[in-house]
């Protein structure tokens, strides 16, 4: 860890008040990915048609957040807001995920929630899907022979190339988890992409050295060709993630430091390789069958924690990176009475609702009560200042920029604790919410979601239309000024908490999309006129 980091994590602990904190609860964040708002049943009682009984009773034993969000329509944005509490599009993601082999995405100064709680003594693993990118040791110029798809599409690499990967996997891979906070990190990065092999800590487990098979780049299985172990197989991810998670919590439990375990999950998102067990069972499709497989997983990992007898002194959050995928089947889901989204628009890559509302779970039996509701706006980015304000500490003005702590919502208050919030499509259409009102900077959903109105933006009343069906730019220009100046703001600052200004990684380009819609009416107009 660099000088920086840890200057920025001391001036974070000395700042704790000076009576220390009350409490020190373990965290365990467990990360869905691709689960959408309407697929947890409690969140969906009337048009959600899988069974998920161990995150129903996640939200029975704690508070179930109706108006929690990430940061993002797609999944690498939002892991980096959700550990960092800062929006992504300051960094140079301004649209999209980070690509295969790609770079670290979180600065090698910047202050995480695993930074924060290792430097109060905690415990800290990753173990699951990271996609925050890692400095792989690929030389410089070979990157094309490195890359280079089979030809015929054999197994086996050209020798040239297959030496080259057995140079990269023999070296460590640095910029992963372990160089952004996490004592400990094990899982396969992405697991529909390459290396398909496990990695832990900087190493990958063995040394990929054939191509995946073509018959698991199918169905929606594997979805990039790319270097694998041989005989790698898809099915037992999820297993083994689920495995390494308990034997965290179980040995954890025993030491007298408390521990952040966070788990970010490669489920339901594709590879959907179902285990045999679950084939079948939801009676819709594959997807609720895996769907069904995470709940089971959610389930296994709270009675490790019961059984370890540290679920009472334990913050446990369930939520989603984003929406779940149109691709999986959503109409044939729809059909059979099942909506991924329940009552919401869109899906994952949207900047509607359904992109970015997500399933948000709090149980922590010693401060929240049980089967509590909460419909207060909350965000993934609002974890780091949650933590810092449980354990006494005050983050510095460099970290957490968009971080606000829940804790009085979670301690049984109902006051705002956020007053706006912004949120981002994979296309990067952005838009920003403030109290009621949703307003989006452009036309469209700014992803995979279809449908266009003849406004160059769109406001939502989100208390009076949840499913976003009336667009009120048009009839309320008070409120689009009053949203436009409040963006404005947050960019300019490069915070939108309380704070010292701060700057944004590259100029952030909020604007484009309504300046390219308001250029194209004025064309249409143009050819349109006298």
């Amino acid at each position: 860890m660099e000088l920086h980091v840890l200057t920025l994590i001391a001036l974070a602990s000395a700042t704790a008040a000076a009576e220390g904190p009350a409490r020190r609860p373990n965290v365990v964040v467990i990360l869905a990915d691709d689960l959408g708002y309407g697929d947890v049943r409690c969140y969906n009682p009337d048009r959600g048609k899988i069974p998920t009984p161990n995150i129903d009773r996640l939200a029975a034993e704690g508070m179930r957040f109706t108006d929690g969000h990430s940061s993002s329509g797609v999944c690498s944005p939002s892991r980096y807001t959700l550990l960092t509490g800062r929006y992504h599009w300051r960094t140079r993601l301004q649209a999209g995920i980070v690509n295969v082999f790609g770079k670290p995405l979180i600065a090698p100064d910047r202050l995480t929630v695993a930074g924060l709680l290792a430097q109060e003594g905690y415990r800290t693993a990753c173990i699951g899907k990271w996609h925050l990118g890692w400095d792989w040791p690929i030389p410089e110029g070979r990157a094309d022979l490195f890359h280079a798809k089979p030809p015929d599409g054999r197994s086996e690499p050209p020798e040239d190339q297959a030496a080259l990967w057995r140079e990269v996997f023999s070296r460590p891979v640095l910029g992963g988890p372990t160089a952004r906070g996490f004592g400990s990190y094990f899982g396969t990065d992405v697991p529909n992409w390459p290396p398909f092999c496990f990695i832990d800590g900087d190493r990958t487990v063995g040394v990929p050295s054939r191509f995946l098979p073509p018959e698991l780049l199918r169905d929606n299985l594997a979805s990039l060709q790319g270097p694998a172990l041989a005989g790698w197989r898809l099915e037992p991810i999820l297993p083994t993630l689920r495995d390494r998670a308990c034997e965290f919590i179980e040995r954890s439990a025993r030491a007298r430091a408390p521990f952040f375990l966070y788990l970010p999950l490669t489920s339901p998102h594709t590879p959907l390789a179902v285990n045999e067990e679950w084939r079948g069972r939801s009676g819709l499709n594959r997807y609720a069958d895996f769907v069904m497989e995470t709940d089971a997983v959610v389930g296994r990992v709270l009675d490790a924690l019961d059984a370890s007898g540290a679920a009472d002194e334990t913050l446990v959050l369930f939520t989603s990176d984003n929406g779940c995928a149109p691709y999986i089947g959503v109409d044939e889901l729809e059909e059979k009475g099942h909506f991924p989204s329940g009552p919401l628009r869109g899906y994952k890559s949207d900047v509607w609702e359904g992109g970015h509302r997500v399933p948000f779970i709090v149980r922590w039996p010693e401060a929240v009560k049980a089967a509590a509701v909460c419909g207060r706006l909350v965000q993934h980015a609002d974890l780091l200042a949650t933590c810092a304000e449980i354990l006494g500490a005050t983050l510095p003005d460099g970290a957490g920029e968009d971080s606000t702590s829940v804790l009085p919502l979670l301690d049984g208050g109902d006051a705002p604790v956020r007053e706006v919030a912004v949120n981002q499509s994979s296309g990067g259409l952005l838009a920003i919410r403030k109290g009621r009102w949703k307003l989006v900077f452009g036309p469209g959903s700014g992803g995979w979601g279809r449908g266009r109105d003849d406004h160059p933006a769109q406001l939502y009343d989100l208390s009076a239309d949840i499913g976003e069906t009336r667009n009120l730019y048009a009839e309320r220009p008070d409120v689009v000024a009053d949203l436009t100046a409040a963006m404005e703001k947050i960019v300019a600052d490069g915070r939108s908490t309380p704070g010292a200004p701060q700057k944004n990684d590259v100029p952030v380009k909020w604007r484009r999309f309504l300046d390219a819609a308001g250029e194209a009416q004025k064309a249409a107009a143009g050819k349109t006129g006298p």
